[in-house]
């Protein structure tokens, strides 16, 4: 797997999905996601996931991982193990954005998904 944007930065008003990634043969075990948003309008929150899929047609039912909901700017970061997903190949981010408050009731966020191979060797000397 190259480093790859799962999700070129763009601006989003209603719920979606990305595209579909091929993690290729050199799939690895431990995916590192950075989530970027770049910008927000006040009273509003997004819901990012990860679905994981053998064939790149259907879909995990459940997310293989979710980011915590989001309401500001800023960068994070979570690992994705695959050793407990051995026959995913594919992923797909998922996302559900809302609004609540005074004024225009549409969502407004720009953001990007950034996915990279983690260095399993660099993690566990961390860990220690």
């Amino acid at each position: 797997m190259q480093p790859t944007f799962l999700l070129e930065e763009q601006l989003v008003r209603a719920n979606g999905s990305g595209p579909v990634a091929d993690l290729g043969s050199d799939r690895p075990t431990l995916v590192s996601l950075t989530l970027g948003i770049t910008r927000v309008i006040e009273q509003e929150s997004l819901d990012l996931m990860l679905f994981g899929s053998v064939d790149g047609q259907t879909w995990t039912e459940k997310p293989i991982l979710a980011f915590p909901q989001k309401f500001y700017c800023g960068v994070y970061s979570l690992l994705l193990d695959l050793s407990a997903h051995p026959d995913v190949r594919f992923l797909r981010a998922d996302w559900k954005v809302s609004r609540w408050g005074r004024g225009e009731s549409t969502p407004l966020f720009t953001f990007y998904l950034f996915a990279q191979p983690a260095a399993a060797r660099a993690l566990a000397s961390s860990a220690a």
